[in-house]
């Protein structure tokens, strides 16, 4: 347990900020699964459009160090290449 007054504050902002986290990378993970959803049910057009919603989602989490740069571009990459791939 943090003994001194700034350990204690900086308990209090660490739990706050995990907090933010966790919902952030939630939301994220949300629009990828929808897009996710969208490729299995075939639909190329609901994919196309999920796509388009869940990039800006996946870099904002980028830019708000939630994921590596590089993890985001790949994780879009890759769902861009599972959408194209729907004939």
């Amino acid at each position: 347990m943090a003994n001194t007054k700034s350990a204690q504050k900086m308990v209090r902002k660490l739990k706050k900020r995990t907090d933010i986290n966790t919902a952030r990378r939630s939301r994220m993970r949300t629009f990828v699964r929808k897009v996710e959803e969208a490729i299995l049910s075939g639909d190329k057009t609901a994919a196309q459009s999920a796509l388009k919603t869940a990039q800006p989602e996946i870099m904002r989490a980028a830019t708000k160090g939630i994921l590596h740069k590089n993890t985001a571009s790949r994780k879009m990459s890759r769902l861009a290449q599972r959408v194209k791939a729907l004939a």
